[in-house]
Formats: C-alpha cells, sequence, structure tokens
C-alpha cells in the first residue's frame, strides 16, 4: 500500500502509517529497529532499495530523509515536508517512509524524524555517500545507537577514513571494514592451522582503496607487525600476504568469486570470497548494535605510506 503526503507534518505522516497498517491488518510488533538513510535524491532508490532487501532478515521501520533545496524565496516553498509511505508488499518485511525535506526545513532533520521513530526500538543511521565529518554529533546520528558510513562513496576514500578516525565514538562503523569480514575470517582461520608466529605481512590493492588500508591496519594491530601496503592494477583487494618462519601464508584473488589459500606445507585451496552486495553489508552490520572495538582499534592504527607498482 502506497500514500503520498504533500506539505504534511510529522504528526500527520505518523497517523497515516497508524491508517495503513490498519488497512492492510499489518503491526508494528515484528519490527525489530528503526533504520534511518540519510541520502540525497540520485542515491535514494538504490540505498532504499539495500535496506529492503536487508529488512527480509531484519524487519524493519526505513526512514529514507532526503534533503530538497530550492532557490525560490517564497516561503511556502522553502520549507515543506513531503512524504511518501510504502506499507505491507510495497515495503518488504517493514515499511519505508520517504520523507523529503525542503528548504529550511533540511536544517531540523531531527525534530522531523523523532516522532517517527519505533518507540522502544534501537535506531540505525546510514549514510550511502556525503556523511559528514562527525557522524556522532550529527543531529540524526545522535539519535542512532549505531552509525553506518562508507568510504567507498566519497572522492578522497583516505581523508574520509583519516576522519573516521579523528571523530571515532562507539557505535561508529563503516561499510569498507564490513567488506572485510571474509578477508579477516579467511585469514585467522589460516593462522589458526599455520600455527607460526608472523614476522611481517603485505596487503595489495589498487590505489586508495580503504578497505585495502583498513586491513592492512587491522594486521598490524592484531599481529604487532610492519605491514606494507602495495599498489597494484586491482580490482579492489588483490593477495594478502603474512610473512612466518615456514614460508608465506596467501590468498590471492586476481579477480572473480574464487581466491586461491596457500599454506605452508598443504596444496592451495580455491576458498569462495565473493564480492557482497550492498544489501548483504547493512544486513550485517544490522547483527549487532553494540561499539565494533577491533574497528576501532584498526581505524586508529597508523601505517607507512604504500609502495608503488
Amino acid at each position: 500500500m502506497k500514500t503520498e503526503l504533500t506539505d504534511t507534518t510529522s504528526s500527520k505522516v505518523n497517523a497515516a502509517l497508524l491508517e495503513a497498517r490498519r488497512t492492510i491488518g499489518s503491526p508494528t510488533l515484528g519490527m525489530v529497529l528503526t533504520l534511518l538513510v540519510v541520502t540525497d535524491e540520485e542515491n535514494a532508490y538504490d540505498a532504499v532499495k539495500a535496506a529492503s532487501e536487508a529488512s527480509r532478515e531484519h524487519p524493519c521501520r526505513i526512514i529514507a530523509v532526503i534533503k530538497r533545496h530550492h532557490r525560490s524565496h517564497h516561503k511556502q516553498r522553502e520549507s515543506r515536508l513531503d512524504a511518501e509511505l510504502r506499507v505491507g508488499t510495497d515495503a518488504g518485511s517493514g515499511e519505508i517512509v520517504y520523507l523529503r525535506l525542503h528548504g529550511d526545513l533540511a536544517r531540523h532533520t531531527g525534530s522531523v524524524v523523532l516522532p517517527l521513530l519505533l518507540p522502544d526500538a534501537p535506531v540505525v543511521a546510514w549514510w550511502p555517500a556525503g556523511a559528514p565529518a562527525d557522524v556522532a554529533r550529527d543531529e540524526l546520528g545522535a539519535l542512532a545507537q549505531r552509525r553506518i558510513t562508507d568510504a567507498y562513496a566519497d572522492l578522497d576514500p583516505l581523508a574520509f577514513l583519516a576522519d573516521r578516525a579523528s571523530y571515532y565514538a562507539p557505535g561508529d562503523t563503516d561499510l569498507t571494514w564490513t567488506r572485510l569480514t571474509p578477508w579477516r575470517s579467511l585469514l585467522a582461520a589460516a593462522l589458526d592451522q599455520q600455527r607460526q608466529p608472523v614476522t611481517g605481512a603485505a596487503v595489495e590493492s589498487e590505489a586508495e582503496n580503504p578497505s585495502a588500508e583498513l586491513l592492512a591496519r587491522w594486521l598490524a594491530d592484531r599481529l604487532k607487525v610492519p605491514v606494507e601496503r602495495v599498489v597494484t592494477g586491482g580490482p579492489v583487494i588483490t593477495r594478502v600476504r603474512l610473512v612466518t618462519p615456514a614460508g608465506e601464508i596467501s590468498v590471492d584473488r586476481p579477480s572473480g568469486a574464487l581466491a586461491t589459500l596457500g599454506v605452508p606445507g598443504q596444496p592451495d585451496r580455491r576458498v569462495a570470497l565473493k564480492i557482497r552486495s550492498t544489501a548483504e553489508l547493512i544486513a550485517e552490520e544490522l547483527r549487532r548494535l553494540d561499539a565494533d572495538e577491533t574497528y576501532a582499534s584498526a581505524l586508529q592504527t597508523s601505517l607507512p605510506e604504500p609502495a608503488g607498482a
């Protein structure tokens, strides 16, 4: 069921949601959180689609907050809230609320969104692009227990990571870190098999790759060894090497969804290491709402400049 409201208020949006649920007989009891998607019109469709797919695992109220600005000085054009509501089969496993804030109202997003949060349920905020430097102090970020950004969406992803480190607050995370889960799991499993001390490491990737940077920082932080960043033609992370007295442990993924795992004294193995969709990444992040201390420690670890190809 779809409902459109023009020049409306938060209380009218809430009333329309209640009426829509009554019409289709869909209570809110099954929803476990509110997911705020803070985006622009250009990215709204893809972001809400990914959030809706993630809601199949985590039924939630998705609130897409879209700021729009007009050049007109007419008061009515400067400050207006338009909303589009989707409930039932049009909204996946929860509810979707599009809020388009025009003009001056875009400066007061917190007061608009606050009445629409599910009562007594966690709040997660996600910026697919254009995240502020200090998300925890942002008007919407302050409402959330978990705040998700994505360095890949920034024109300077490594500078973006530097901002994340400078302004880190418990509850912050970034999808560049989420993308590393399969890599970290595979490397940890390989080290468990080898049981050898690691004396050095290298991460190879395309230039300016934020996930490769975070992976290198994580290895340096956890293993307490020097980690070399090597620039290659990519795409994304292509290889990781861990140096041990018995030889190198390596994960080589030049392209595609399969990687080759090399462990000293064992035959090489092919392992799945696909690039996951945004919906899968968001679903993983919604599984935990506590502070990710491992991410925080890796984020704030310093590395030397990467070596050239």
